[in-house]
């Protein structure tokens, strides 16, 4: 059985419940670790009102207890997270996990702490030397975000052949399947030739030069951003490349929410994540929680090991 460490996200929010109430279903296909101390794991149950079941396996991580305060910013569950998820990078570059599962952080509780990560994917590409690529989705979607945390008026500068290429060949290297994959244009209308922006010119010599070193038409585009997620784009296309954040994760949010995921691409350890937030107004109010980001994390770590049989007990 595959060995996950979780690590567990801003304890002010969602996180700790999600991993509490799952921890049944997951531990049936995989070997949860959470990365969390035992006065915490204490304080977040008697606030949930969640027994801590007997095999749940804990490593603490470097960091100071704290008074979980539901919903609140603070720099201290932002700290306390950031050290999480390092431990549990550790355990997985160590080889002592197979793969690692990251609970939500909240972005300004880590600028607080002084953290200048503006989140795990920027972590992860500091940590290891090398270009991280988010992807997000559920087996009916995934969407690659070739620019992800930066403002949205830098995202054209960041648009050339050379980079854009690298970025295309980073991507097929990490997926498998050999299928082909919607790359987006930047501007309405894709730029229609050169009348609404140029940038296009930069995606089009990427894609034919990635496609030549592959030997495979695999990327197709740059395709008219308004359309690419229509229906009949989306029978024709598993994987959506998207130039900026809110141009890919709009669609897909409104498309898959509940199901989606986040992965890490272009790395040398395994990293998925539940794509939502930390959720505060509901945190430790006992509402009904989505599980299925979670879920389709632990999924995904499975198909990644080729062990798709174990998907049926989830």
């Amino acid at each position: 059985m595959k060995k996950v460490a979780v690590s567990i996200g801003d304890l002010n929010g969602i996180g700790i419940e999600i991993a509490l109430r799952a921890h049944n279903k997951i531990k049936k296909v995989v070997e949860p670790i959470y990365v969390i101390s035992n006065e915490m794991l204490r304080q977040a149950s008697d606030k949930l009102g969640i027994d801590i079941p007997n095999d749940f396996k804990i490593v603490e991580p470097n960091a100071k207890d704290f008074k979980i305060k539901p919903g609140e910013v603070s720099k201290r569950s932002g700290f306390y997270s950031f050290r999480s998820f390092i431990e549990a990078i550790n355990l997985a570059a160590t080889k002592k996990v197979d793969a690692i599962l990251t609970l939500p952080i909240n972005k300004e509780a880590w600028s607080k702490a002084g953290i200048k990560y503006k989140g795990h994917t920027d972590a992860l590409r500091d940590i290891f030397k090398q270009d991280a690529i988010m992807m997000l989705g559920c087996p009916k979607m995934f969407v690659a975000l070739y620019t992800e945390h930066i403002p949205l008026k830098d995202v054209a500068g960041k648009v050339n052949t050379k980079e854009f290429e690298k970025f295309l060949l980073d991507f097929n290297a990490n997926i498998k399947e050999l299928k082909q994959v919607a790359v987006l244009g930047l501007n309405p209308h894709a730029g229609d030739n050169g009348v609404l922006g140029d940038e296009e010119k930069h995606i089009t010599k990427a894609i034919k030069k990635a496609n030549k070193k592959i030997g495979f038409e695999q990327f197709i585009g740059p395709i008219v951003p308004d359309i690419a997620f229509t229906p009949n784009f989306r029978e024709s296309f598993k994987y959506f490349i998207a130039i900026y954040h809110d141009q890919g994760l709009a669609p897909l949010k409104a498309l898959y929410f509940d199901e989606s995921i986040n992965v890490s691409l272009n790395l040398p350890i395994l990293r998925v994540s539940v794509d939502h937030g930390t959720a505060f107004d509901i945190a430790y109010k006992n509402k009904k929680l989505n599980l299925k980001s979670y879920i389709n994390s632990v999924k995904y770590i499975l198909k990644s090991y080729k062990r798709d049989h174990n998907l049926l007990k989830l």
